[in-house]
């Protein structure tokens, strides 16, 4: 069995392999991905497993911007990993998930994520739980009203937006996420948010500091992504996603656990929130670690020791330091049982903020001491999210 790059040749498998591993596409839908997938065919992001010339899986890696406390990490998105029903069994998708970490490092981004269907594979690759994709369900009405008596949303300017405002939209985001120090959620490239864009069922607004993406689903609101870097901004685009509660009577949205609108709404006494998870992976340790952003009053001077049987640049003994917001790895000799001692998922778990106590009782962090946990801690604690589904 091989892996090889794919490609448009190929895309007739990969779609009878993808309707057979999670149902079929419609029509349209069929059309939308291969447009989605057929610009990353030279760039060597979608791998295909063959026995012989036979396709037997295949995964695909999108180009994302990640954000962690603020500043941005170039992170592939490890999606369409399918296998076909007759050779599941047979480790092609171990294989697959070796393969696309590697890519990744060729491609040049520090880390990785993916929505997993199965956790021990991707577990055994290095990827751990990090973050998760939140959606709550809340009255239409309840967001109607956000706006104010007269509608506070007549304050904020909102156009329609169209596939032109891509790069406009790409660059909001940025600020946004900036701004907010925000940790986990990602940003499409422009070419993908063009696609998306041009969905005629999407209804898109754009501010000056957010904007929202919404859709009709069963006769009630689904919306699939609302940024706002203001009260004002915030109040005016939900409550546009609530002017349909005269005939929608709930609204569907993916949305920071911490989201502002939770804490504008007048009543709020039971949250209705489903969660999905994701997983993470540090690719280029010392990468990662630089990109990453950090508190700016947290002081950090501690070794740590790695182990990363898939990437051995990521192995080994390591100070760390962080200092002024930014943060560092450099190599070192570490006395035996000085360092705090984590395999790559642990390590990659910590990053996107899971609690060294909880690393522990995993048995994901050995050694060590409580007071370079609590380092550790302020270094990296965060509310790790996304609102985006890959």
């Amino acid at each position: 069995m091989e892996i090889r790059h794919l490609t448009s040749d190929d895309l007739d498998a990969v779609l009878d392999n993808r309707r057979r591993a999670f149902g079929p596409l419609s029509g349209g839908g069929a059309e939308t991905w291969r447009k989605l997938v057929s610009p990353m065919l030279p760039e060597g992001r979608y791998l295909g497993a063959f026995d012989g010339p036979r396709l037997v899986g295949a995964a695909r890696i999108n180009p994302y911007v990640q954000w962690w406390h603020g500043r941005p990490l170039s992170m592939g998105g490890v999606a369409g990993v399918t296998v076909s029903p007759e050779d599941r069994g047979r480790g092609v998708g171990r294989m697959l998930t070796h393969a696309a970490i590697e890519r990744c490092a060729e491609l040049g981004h520090a880390v990785s994520a993916l929505y997993p269907a199965t956790t021990p594979v991707y577990r055994s690759a290095g990827y751990e739980h990090a973050g998760v994709l939140q959606r709550i369900t809340v009255p239409a009405e309840a967001l109607r009203t956000l706006g104010g008596p007269g509608g506070a949303a007549g304050a904020v300017k909102l156009r329609r937006m169209g596939p032109a405002d891509a790069a406009e939209l790409v660059a909001l985001i940025g600020r946004v996420h900036a701004a907010t120090r925000a940790s986990g959620p990602l940003c499409l490239d422009e070419r993908t948010w063009r696609l998306w864009l041009e969905d005629d069922d999407d209804f898109c607004y754009l501010a000056e500091d957010g904007f929202v993406v919404y859709r009709w689903s069963d006769g009630n609101i689904e919306v699939d992504n609302l940024l706002a870097g203001s009260e004002a901004t915030a109040r005016a685009l939900w409550s546009v996603v609530g002017s349909a509660s005269t005939v929608a009577k709930s609204v569907t949205a993916c949305v920071d656990p911490a989201d502002p609108v939770l804490w504008m709404l007048r009543e709020r006494s039971k949250d209705e929130v489903t969660q999905t998870r994701w997983m993470f992976r540090l690719i280029d340790l010392p990468a990662a670690v630089e990109g990453r952003g950090f508190p700016a009053g947290v002081h950090v001077e501690t070794p740590v020791e790695v182990t990363d049987s898939r990437r051995p640049g990521n192995a080994g003994a390591w100070l760390l330091r962080v200092d002024g917001g930014s943060g560092s790895v450099t190599r070192r000799d570490t006395p035996p049982g000085e360092a705090a001692r984590l395999t790559i998922g642990g390590m990659s778990a910590l990053f996107a903020g899971v609690p060294t106590a909880t690393l522990r009782r995993a048995g994901l962090l050995t050694g060590g001491s409580p007071d370079a946990d609590d380092a550790l801690d302020a270094a990296f604690g965060c509310g790790a999210y996304m609102i985006d589904y890959f």
